[in-house]
């Protein structure tokens, strides 16, 4: 994952997107991304910046946000100044706090693959100072190309093990996953792992406590949505 997110962002550099911002939910419902520490996020942005706008939450009141939530494709950061008189009071905060930031243009890429259950967007940022008629005129010249290198990104990360801030499965906890994945009973599983069914259930339910859910059916979608299980050992 590291390796493939320096190789995009040296390549978006080169258009002059320098800042880089990507996230994706894979378990969210109509009032919520979801659990924070199921986020997926990547980003070149230093500082204090990532701690505040995350871990203080204000990513639930970024404009460009929600306008990754309700649609797919890219969007200029221009929409945030047609539709200023639409915000709510918290989005202004947030553009305000952008600002203090030197986050004042940019563009939003919005994936549609991720599922019905999924959100996935990238921020594409240029250095500070840089206008926002700038950057729209490079993606007037190159923007289904970068548009299109943008997807490649997000689906090859739909590929690799979802790394976040839980702690990973054990190699046997994977392997008594994807046996009930494969429709196995727990004394078919322990026959198959070699271990006693209470074992494979202590397995099953550490599990559940590391992926914070409160049935093994639910572990298994979980940890196959975060390619954790059903993978090649490399």
């Amino acid at each position: 994952m590291d390796e493939l997110w320096q190789h995009h962002c040296d390549a978006m550099a080169s258009y002059g997107f320098t800042r880089l911002l990507y996230g994706m939910a894979s378990s969210r419902s109509r009032s919520s991304l979801g659990a924070r520490d199921d986020f997926l996020i990547l980003t070149n942005i230093v500082g204090d910046y990532m701690d505040t706008f995350v871990n203080d939450g204000l990513y639930l009141h970024a404009p460009m946000v929600r306008w990754a939530t309700e649609n797919s494709g890219s969007c200029s950061w221009s929409w945030i100044r047609e539709h200023a008189e639409a915000l709510t009071s918290k989005e202004r905060e947030v553009v305000e706090f952008n600002t203090r930031h030197g986050l004042t243009a940019g563009l939003s890429i919005s994936f549609a693959e991720t599922g019905a259950r999924g959100i996935a967007a990238i921020a594409l940022i240029p250095d500070e100072g840089v206008p926002q008629s700038d950057v729209d005129a490079i993606w007037a010249v190159k923007g289904s190309e970068i548009e299109a290198m943008n997807h490649v990104l997000h689906l090859k990360i739909l590929t690799l093990p979802y790394p976040n801030t839980r702690k990973p499965l054990t190699k046997r906890q994977r392997e008594a996953l994807e046996w009930v994945g494969e429709g196995k009973t727990t004394q078919d599983i322990g026959v198959i792992m070699g271990l006693t069914p209470a074992t494979v259930e202590k397995h099953l339910r550490l599990a559940r406590e590391t992926l914070d859910v409160e049935t093994t059916a639910q572990a298994v979608l979980k940890a196959s949505l975060q390619n954790q299980i059903f993978r090649i050992e490399g």
